[in-house]
């Protein structure tokens, strides 16, 4: 290859097709198994704290000790087998300072604290980021999806569609911090426990489904419209 073929090809090798829908999608929620493991440790304390409270079978400290160990034990689990445990070692932080909370406060809603705060914080940060026209969903995209680059300023159509989805993301976390804020005042443990499950994964797997289809829909516009016959 000479160097003048060597300068046409450089472009083409470094504008890597961006993974399919379904690949971004996994990569990013750890698949189906990353999406129920990641529930295993919550739904058992839920539930077990349930039990606990309507039948007086067993302590606060039982059921800490409990999700704490089902969490131990699918990191544990996956770190056995030499698999990723991203996903298990960032639900086991949270869930460990939630449990020391609870502990400490002898109240079992303060499993929840922790995770309340940080969705509060999230939203404030995404909502500050996107009226500073530097849009965090936009940040994050080019870190995951294109090597860090930040091609995307320079592109006003997708600039456009990460300060709205930017926008989305924060209202969605308000919203979520609302909820359990105001379920968390009230005491209304069982209820809190519900709420952090249904406004979990499957919200951010909801808000990721719509951030993947808005941006691949804003890129195959640009390509078709750079494919047209001048």
């Amino acid at each position: 290859m000479n160097v003048e073929q060597g300068r046409h090809a450089a472009p083409e090798e470094d504008e890597a097709p961006l993974p399919s829908f379904s690949e971004q999608m996994s990569e990013q929620l750890g698949g189906v198994r990353g999406l129920v493991e990641s529930s295993i440790p919550i739904t058992v304390f839920v539930i077990v704290n349930f039990l606990g409270d309507r039948f007086d079978w067993w302590s606060l400290r039982t059921t800490l000790i409990a999700s704490v160990a089902v969490a131990l034990l699918i990191a544990g689990y996956r770190l056995a087998r030499r698999e990723p445990i991203r996903h298990a070692i960032n639900g086991l932080f949270g869930i460990g300072i939630g449990a020391y909370i609870a502990y400490r406060s002898g109240e079992a809603r303060g499993f929840y604290l922790p995770g309340i705060l940080y969705t509060g914080g999230y939203a404030l940060v995404l909502f500050l980021t996107a009226a500073a026209r530097w849009p965090l969903v936009g940040w994050l995209w080019s870190v995951m999806f294109d090597g860090g680059k930040g091609r995307w300023r320079q592109d006003a159509p997708l600039r456009r569609a990460f300060t709205w989805l930017t926008l989305l993301w924060s209202v969605s976390y308000f919203a979520k911090f609302a909820v359990q804020g105001s379920l968390y005042l009230a005491k209304q443990t069982d209820l809190l426990g519900i709420s952090r499950l249904v406004l979990g994964w499957p919200m951010y797997a909801l808000l990721l489904a719509v951030t993947v289809w808005s941006v691949r829909s804003v890129t195959r516009r640009r390509e078709l419209a750079e494919a047209k016959p001048a």
